[in-house]
């Protein structure tokens, strides 16, 4: 294995839960998940000898993951995103597993943009960082956090 290659090995190992999150965040078939996953990481290997480490790779990795999945999404006019991790958002045994699967249906109702914004305040990055990934101020992140937080109180659960 050449250095490049072992070079994209490793990222996607420390990385691949992110890429997964953003994946499950923009499909609710657990196949569409793992293809869109293969499609972010085909992105990511074409992209990986121009990434010029401006930024940090996990930002970079966000940002093809993200503008893999809402380009994705454009394409098939798609209208929501799961998949199949180690918990079961749909048993509704305890309340807390009842309020991730609300939340996780309100969050798939918002526009691709809003979501991706509200993924990334959701894994902890901070409102500089979902910037840069996304292509906008940090004020106008902290504007859009607050307009999504409230439409998603204002959104009824059917």
């Amino acid at each position: 294995m050449d250095k490049l290659q072992t070079e994209f090995a490793q990222i996607v190992r420390e990385n691949k839960s992110t890429i997964y999150t953003v994946c499950y965040m923009f499909s609710k078939d657990s196949e569409e998940v793992n293809d869109l996953f293969q499609e972010v990481l085909i992105n990511l290997w074409k992209g990986i000898g121009t990434f010029r480490e401006q930024s940090n790779v996990r930002t970079w990795i966000y940002r093809v993951a993200l503008n893999t999945c809402i380009s994705d999404k454009r394409k098939k006019k798609l209208t929501t995103v799961p998949l199949s991790v180690d918990i079961d958002l749909f048993d509704d045994k305890d309340e807390g597993s009842r309020q991730v699967r609300l939340l996780h249906d309100r969050i798939n109702r918002l526009q691709p943009f809003d979501k991706a914004i509200v993924l990334l305040w959701l894994e902890n990055i901070s409102y500089d960082e979902i910037a840069a990934i996304v292509g906008i101020t940090a004020k106008n992140v902290a504007v859009r956090l607050f307009r999504i937080k409230e439409s998603l109180k204002n959104m009824s659960n059917n």
